[in-house]
């Protein structure tokens, strides 16, 4: 059942959302806080499980997701359908109550948009990855409005930051994984427009990101210990995603490029929300 809930993508949703909540301004009873990050594990989890039980026949077909509990006989799919379903229509209703509308709003926008919207959306269009990053991305701004009850810019920006980063994340796994997406019958876009178009789109979407990464600085919600760090991250992070461009780097070449463009975008992602902690208890 823990397998369900894809405990690794939790734990980064927790992070990001107590992050939301430790940078906005004033503080909350540690029972509210208490509330938001159980409440906020449990949409999740829930939107992880559904997304499991409707696509367990596609991950049939992919090595990375074939060990899941639904696609190797562990459990069975009525099994996660219910646990998915309870874990959502018991957090929600949580969240509004205990913390704020806002946020139990933005928890179901999550929640319905992952499992509704982009989880069928795969097999259709590469655009996919725009509607799947919305849910990822809403964790810290639902951290900010539980402590404000109010969608504000530094926010915004927490949220332009997650979603721009993950556009890159995941276009470079899916060069990584492209025969296994194929396989699947996932729109990916390597698969659609070609490697050389999606490795261009990677590196345009660096530089959204760098621009993104300056805001919390401009909005005042992070000091120079942050905006040093954003822009020695966003350099190294820029700079291995222009080597993918590079002639040479094609067929398993690019594979082994994509792979490090993806850790890359991991260590750029941690040294951001490190840098963003350490200078708020700093300030």
């Amino acid at each position: 059942m823990v397998a369900l809930a894809k405990p690794r993508i939790t734990l980064m949703v927790l992070v990001t959302a107590a992050g939301g909540m430790w940078l906005a301004p004033g503080s909350l009873p540690a029972e509210i806080v208490a509330i938001m990050l159980v409440t906020t594990c449990a949409v999740v989890a829930s939107a992880n499980s559904l997304n499991c039980w409707l696509e367990r026949d596609v991950d049939q077909l992919m090595a990375r997701t074939a060990r899941r509990p639904l696609p190797s006989g562990r459990l069975r799919p009525n099994i996660a359908f219910w646990f998915g379903v309870v874990l959502g229509v018991t957090s929600i209703p949580l969240l509004t109550f205990f913390v704020n509308p806002m946020t139990g709003l933005l928890g179901a926008i999550a929640l319905i948009s992952y499992v509704a919207i982009y989880t069928p959306m795969k097999q259709r269009s590469p655009a996919a990855l725009l509607v799947g990053s919305v849910p990822g991305a809403l964790p810290p701004l639902m951290g900010w409005t539980a402590a404000t009850g109010t969608i504000d810019a530094p926010g915004v920006a927490l949220f332009a930051i997650l979603f721009i980063w993950q556009l890159p994340h995941f276009i470079a796994i899916s060069i990584y994984r492209r025969e296994e997406y194929e396989r699947a019958g996932m729109k990916v876009l390597p698969s659609v427009r070609g490697e050389q178009h999606a490795k261009v789109f990677i590196l345009l979407y660096t530089g959204a990101l760098i621009v993104s990464s300056v805001l919390p600085f401009v909005f005042r919600v992070a000091g120079p210990i942050y905006l040093t760090v954003a822009c020695a991250v966003g350099v190294y992070y820029f700079a291995v995603n222009v080597r993918g461009l590079r002639k040479e780097v094609t067929g398993e070449v690019a594979k082994v490029w994509a792979r490090k463009s993806f850790l890359a975008s991991l260590v750029y992602l941690t040294a951001l929300f490190a840098a963003l902690m350490i200078d708020a208890i700093v300030l």
